[in-house]
């Protein structure tokens, strides 16, 4: 893998990466942690990298991740027990360092949401709603991608908003 490759790598995982931590810990700190060790971990391996598409990336990254959380996991009892015995306190987060790691934690899943209700479409809807709001194409270019017309391709890119609408949580206190 390339450092460019790298780069568009933590571009596309960054953020769904800390939260996943963050989900999975409930510690701020440990959540960053671990997500700066993964993103060592694969910088210092990513010429073993083998994959060629961008999913195969995300997944050979979220690999290293788990074996993070793994580890972390195994060791967490003991450093916290030598934590609290040493009473060393780890370094503090600011109010908007503990708000953005909450923030990204609940994007993150909200992700994984829109991902299964996205599986959950019929093929139809769910390629036109992918061209429109993916590929960012015009209701012309759906139309002749999926060989139907534009008022069909317009129909299908709204029932699948309305479809995915609906099964996704909504916030209630906004307007």
């Amino acid at each position: 893998m390339t450092r460019s490759e790298f780069e568009a790598l933590y571009d596309a995982c960054a953020q769904t990466l800390l939260g996943f931590f963050a989900r999975r810990t409930g510690d701020p700190h440990a959540a960053r942690d671990l997500w700066a060790e993964t993103f060592a971990q694969a910088f210092a391996g990513r010429r073993r990298y083998r994959g060629s598409t961008p999913q195969e990336a995300q997944s050979w990254l979220y690999g290293i991740a788990y074996r993070q959380l793994a580890q972390y996991h195994r060791r967490g009892a003991i450093e916290q027990r030598a934590l609290r015995r040493l009473s060393i306190d780890p370094p503090p987060l600011s109010d908007a360092d503990l708000e953005r790691l909450d923030e990204l934690a609940s994007v993150a899943r909200l992700g994984v949401e829109l991902d299964a209700a996205m599986d959950r479409l019929p093929a139809g809807l769910r390629d036109a709603v992918a061209l429109r709001i993916v590929d960012e194409l015009p209701y012309a270019d759906i139309a002749r991608r999926l060989d139907i017309t534009p008022e069909a391709a317009r129909v299908r890119v709204s029932r699948a908003l309305a479809t995915l609408r609906a099964a996704l949580p909504t916030d209630r206190s906004t307007p």
